[in-house]
């Protein structure tokens, strides 16, 4: 028991520098384009599979195998509340800031439906109409760059952290690293960043990850599935940022509240960890676990 505990502190450390390692690659190249305004696409998909290829490589070495990497599809209703949660979470936040004045409602269609719905005119229409778009055919290609992370953290890191440590440290543990990878884009690039203060930014943005890492820690030990952390991944992503933030008027209270820099999404994640702490007695106990799982 002892030397399998060790073995999967190792392999916690070798996942850990190659996902560093080949990150820093990505971080370089996103720092010097962001300081010219170039277009960042492509290195942020590829930053964000760094964690992922990371992880199928640590298994393969350390087990020769993908089995425990969360691949099967698990219960549905598990996907399914990993994909509307994110945008319960997020409509909590917005919303109230909305309705407060902030709102700022798009008065275009996206480019892919102006051939289809060109003639539609109305705020509430167009707004209705690009939601719909998002809600569907969007979210697959967020899920593409979510699934790089994810086969990381939650196929990879959070797996092998529930065999030597109870779950609420996995997930702090789990949390805090996927805070920090985050670190080096936000503190030394102008590409993801709050309107805050710099100090205010990493702090709303430290909890929430922090905090959401509860959520998407448990949907993953209590699913045994991986796509789950892709779901709420890529649903949180795309509600966030491609819906509610363009349609947020900006302003002081506005950009202090909302973002993923803000103090709304901060506060209501921790309300999101308490609430799923206190659920970690349903989890299973992990394959080859030497702790338990509350």
């Amino acid at each position: 028991m002892e030397a399998e505990s060790k073995r999967t502190k190792l392999s916690i450390v070798v996942y850990l520098l190659l996902t560093f390692a080949l990150s820093s690659i990505f971080y370089v190249l996103v720092i010097r384009r962001s300081s010219g305004g170039q277009s960042l696409g492509l290195l942020i998909l590829g930053l964000m599979w760094c964690p992922g290829v990371s992880g199928i490589a640590t298994r393969l070495i350390f087990q020769g195998n993908l089995r425990g990497h969360g691949f099967l599809w698990g219960k549905t209703k598990y996907q399914f509340a990993s994909y509307w949660i994110p945008l319960a979470y997020a409509s909590a936040v917005y919303l109230p800031i909305w309705f407060a004045g902030y709102a700022h409602l798009t008065t275009q269609l996206f480019p892919p439906l102006n051939r289809l719905f060109g003639n539609v005119h109305g705020e509430p229409a167009i707004v209705l109409i690009n939601f719909i778009f998002l809600a569907t055919l969007g979210v697959f290609s967020s899920c593409i760059s979510a699934l790089g992370e994810e086969l990381g953290w939650r196929g990879f890191l959070v797996p092998q952290l529930a065999k030597i440590v109870p779950f609420n440290r996995v997930a702090l543990i789990s949390g805090v690293i996927w805070a920090l990878w985050h670190y080096p884009i936000i503190l030394f690039s102008t590409a993801y960043r709050g309107a805050g203060p710099l100090w205010y930014t990493v702090a709303c943005f430290t909890i929430m990850v922090v905090s959401m890492s509860f959520l998407f820690a448990w949907m993953r030990l209590k699913s045994g599935s991986v796509w789950t952390g892709m779901l709420l991944h890529a649903s949180h992503n795309l509600f966030i940022q491609a819906f509610f933030d363009p349609q947020t008027r900006h302003a002081r209270v506005s950009d202090l509240w909302t973002t993923e820099f803000g103090a709304g999404l901060a506060i209501v994640s921790i309300i999101v960890a308490l609430i799923v702490a206190n659920k970690s007695g349903e989890l299973p106990s992990p394959e080859g676990s030497v702790a338990s799982a509350a």
